[in-house]
């Protein structure tokens, strides 16, 4: 791997901080949006008689979404611009809002969870590409990753406050919908769409990209060169050693993860409080985002005990992940589960940029979107098996099995990392 210039943010040329203050702001509105849901989906979905295992299928459909249009929306955005396909990201988004405010229909809310995964397609490989391309125009031979963690710790500070928003607003303002037959959840959901506009209108007034062809017959050629975008993309995947081991550890990564990312509101719910459960809920989300923050934070002090050998550190990081997992699934207390809870969560947080800087040293700017879209699509076939084998196993035994049994894909992961290192010991990088 390259060894940049050492990352100090008061000697960044000037266009290199405004750059990472203007990502840094869009990154939390558009999470403050998204994590205004997120601390309340798994709850308001089981208002609307879904029970675990119909709560992995809506979330499978968002996984097989995402995926079936993960790779052409990433190609897309190579060829006609970062800009326009991310406006399209917002516009899925919205849409997938509105559904799920006026159905509590499974099929409805299926189609919902589609756009949501439409959405995530189009996000993916988008605006990461143009401020990694961005930063390092303004700051060549710069070290990335502490710019990707200032991203990653706006981003998780936006679901975190979200979060907080999210909770809050069921307990304060829910109750009062019921009267008129609207769920207590509805309103998170409504305050979300509004904030999405608000997303829409600084994408559309702030960002700033290089103008690309924008005729009908740019876009045209856009779509018809996506395939041998990823063609290309897939089969540098394939043949190129570090990125193969890089994303199937990933893959295992979010089959053990994502369960508990999904499923945790309904495991802690029973041990709160009734009148309050919704709000502590949404603290803990915010508390779970702000850890998720603290990890990204202090992951290049964690890269450079480990003298940056990111492949190292995604394997420590993965063990420590698989033995929180079951300290986690076994815990019966609310103190017990809230701090285990925080220190996965802080974990899940150090673990992004490394995979991140290893993708990025790997690939060149004309495939960084796609290859950025076959990481998503690869982490939600992952995460897709995962939630479905631990929602079938939740209902049938315990969602504390269910984590327990998914500890085990991360252990295989810190296998093939210390392979991944092994690897890049051997080519000198």
């Amino acid at each position: 791997m390259t060894h940049d210039i050492a990352f100090t943010f008061e000697t960044l040329p000037e266009a290199a901080r405004r750059h990472i203050r203007v990502f840094q702001i869009h990154q939390f509105l558009d999470r403050f949006a998204m994590g205004l849901t997120v601390a309340v989906v798994a709850l308001a979905l089981t208002d609307r008689g879904m029970d675990l295992f119909q709560i992995s299928l809506l979330f499978g459909v968002y996984s097989l979404t995402t995926m079936t249009t993960e790779l052409p929306f990433g190609g897309l955005a190579d060829s006609i611009g970062r800009k326009p396909v991310f406006l399209g990201a917002v516009g899925a988004s919205l849409m997938a809002l509105a559904l799920f405010l006026l159905s509590r229909d499974f099929a409805v809310l299926a189609m919902s969870f589609a756009f949501i995964g439409v959405g995530r397609a189009l996000r993916s490989g988008t605006l990461d590409a143009w401020f990694v391309e961005g930063f390092r125009a303004h700051a060549p031979d710069v070290d990335v990753q502490p710019a990707l963690a200032k991203a990653q710790w706006a981003n998780a500070m936006g679901l975190a406050v979200g979060a907080v928003m999210g909770g809050l607003l069921p307990d304060a303002v829910g109750p009062l919908g019921l009267r008129y037959g609207i769920s207590i959840y509805d309103v998170s959901y409504a305050a979300s769409f509004a904030v999405m506009v608000g997303v829409f209108a600084y994408t559309l007034r702030i960002i700033i990209e290089p103008p690309r062809p924008q005729d009908a017959r740019a876009l045209q050629q856009g779509f018809v060169r996506v395939p041998g975008v990823i063609a290309e993309a897939g089969a540098l995947a394939l043949k190129h050693p570090v990125l193969s081991l890089l994303l199937t550890a990933l893959a295992l990564f979010l089959m053990a993860t994502n369960p508990v990312e999904v499923l945790w509101p309904t495991y802690a719910k029973p041990m709160l409080d009734a009148d309050y459960a919704n709000t502590l809920i949404g603290a803990l989300t915010a508390g779970y985002f702000f850890a998720i923050a603290i990890g990204a934070g202090i992951s290049p002090r964690i890269s450079r005990l480990f003298r940056r050998r990111s492949a190292v550190v995604l394997a420590a990081l993965f063990a420590c992940l698989a033995a929180a997992q079951v300290v986690l699934a076994i815990q019966g207390s609310v103190a017990g589960f809230v701090c285990m809870f925080l220190i996965y969560a802080v974990l899940l947080g150090a673990s992004e940029t490394p995979a991140s800087s290893l993708l990025h040293a790997c690939v060149a700017d004309r495939q960084r979107s796609t290859m950025l879209s076959l990481r998503s699509l690869i982490q939600q076939l992952g995460a897709a098996v995962g939630l479905l084998m631990a929602g079938g196993l939740a209902e049938i035994y315990t969602t504390s099995l269910a984590w327990i049994i998914g500890a085990v894909f991360l252990l295989i992961a810190v296998g093939l990392c210390l392979i991944l290192a092994k690897r890049l010991a051997g080519s000198g990088r």
